[in-house]
């Protein structure tokens, strides 16, 4: 499956449809999960079932596609199945318990309610909502495929305008010739990748460079701000929503910018190597850390991680996700244990007298560790699926990690 995204180009009659089209499939999507909550034994084709009902009940949600409605139902669907895997699984903490979603960004139609022209330049959706025939403005050309292996259509909109997604049913694999390398990566803030070998690559730090930017475009929006209005519940002034705007596509700027970094490093690393192994991070705990969150979150290392996957996959590399625990404070040379803060950036272990950097001594661990587990790197490490094979199914929010898209 691969995702080819467009800019979409329409009069403001369309984008308002597309926007109650987004309105209604979140008003689905909720509906759905809480009929799950209020009702026992609920399955995947129970909430499609249920669509139907809510079509007959509510008159802006017939407008929506049959299809479109039920891919609402499975994004909900895919957020039970989730609590129920974790669940399973006994995962530690909290297990995602589903949530109504406020701020969706996408509408999710399937292979019907749409229709391409003849030079797959134009796209026409033929629901009750009225958006109409929209242009297409993109490198990638549509006519290579056909109808049928476009699974998925989306809607999806952003700071900077509305964008349409195809999600193509192709097989990804390429055949490369084996480079004979095998490479163990360290991620890291000092430096965003350390190997084996002792290369590394500088953390960008893209979101740190911005920050003046950032933080003055979120002032001048401050300002604009009348705390009366929202007491009464009336609406903000335009100002205040083109203030909005202009902050929401300078953090779109600086989020397509790290994505592309990921992408290009990811995609050096699987082409020069035949098996990759790297730290099954839990990104998610450590940016609890309210000291390291921002540069953490700055890293990308969750976008990293999603893109070596996927080109491994993609290029028939071996990737190993392998346990983090010691592989920074156990001694690459010796394999004694030297405990080290944060701060200490340089392994000198007392027991072999072996001195390296720390981001490289932990990269050689991690390197160990891979070729001992690499016989069971089928199951991806943990029995999970990678996360470019998540499903065709889109986030709410119109990210999709795999997806890759021209620059505009």
């Amino acid at each position: 499956m691969i995702i080819y995204e467009f800019k979409i180009k329409g009069k403001d009659k369309q984008y308002r449809a597309i926007d109650d089209a987004i309105r209604t499939s979140q008003f689905i999507q909720n509906k759905a999960l809480r009929y799950w909550m209020d009702n026992k034994k609920v399955g995947k084709y129970d909430l499609n079932k249920y669509c139907a009902v809510l079509a007959a009940e509510f008159s802006f949600a017939d407008e929506l596609n049959s299809m479109a409605r039920q891919s609402a139902a499975e994004r909900a669907w895919s957020a039970i199945s989730r609590f129920y895997d974790n669940c399973k699984k006994k995962v530690k903490g909290k297990k995602g318990y589903p949530r109504f979603k406020k701020n969706c960004r996408s509408v999710e139609y399937k292979t019907s309610g749409w229709k391409l022209s003849d030079t797959r330049k134009a796209i026409t959706f033929s629901d009750k909502k009225g958006i109409g025939t929209l242009k297409l403005k993109g490198t990638y050309d549509l006519n290579y495929y056909n109808i049928k292996q476009i699974k998925r259509v989306r809607l999806v909109r952003r700071a900077d305008g509305y964008y349409g997604q195809f999600a193509i049913d192709v097989d990804l694999k390429i055949e490369t010739q084996p480079s004979g390398q095998v490479v163990g990566i360290d991620l890291g803030l000092k430096y965003f990748i350390a190997d084996n070998k002792g290369n590394i690559e500088q953390s960008p730090q893209l979101y740190r460079k911005s920050e003046k930017q950032l933080n003055r475009a979120n002032r001048k929006k401050s300002k604009k701000f009348s705390t009366s209005k929202k007491k009464t519940k009336q609406r903000q002034s335009a100002n205040y929503h083109k203030a909005r705007n202009r902050y929401a596509r300078k953090h779109l700027r600086v989020s397509r910018q790290r994505k592309e970094y990921c992408k290009r490093l990811a995609y050096s690393v699987i082409q020069s190597n035949d098996l990759v192994a790297y730290e099954d991070l839990n990104v998610k705990g450590l940016v609890r850390n309210r000291h390291l969150a921002k540069s953490i979150s700055d890293a990308g290392w969750s976008a990293f991680r999603s893109w070596l996957e996927y080109f491994g996959y993609k290029y028939g590399k071996v990737t190993v996700a392998v346990p983090p625990h010691n592989t920074s404070q156990n001694c690459s040379n010796c394999g004694n244990k030297v405990k080290k803060s944060l701060s200490t950036r340089t392994h000198v272990c007392p027991h072999c007298g072996y001195v390296e950097d720390r981001d490289v001594n932990a990269a050689i661990n991690i390197l160990r560790i891979g070729l001992s587990t690499v016989g069971h790197t089928g199951t991806y490490a943990w029995g999970d699926l990678p996360s470019w094979a998540v499903g065709a199914t889109l986030l709410s929010n119109g990210e999709l990690v795999n997806q890759e898209s021209p620059r505009l």
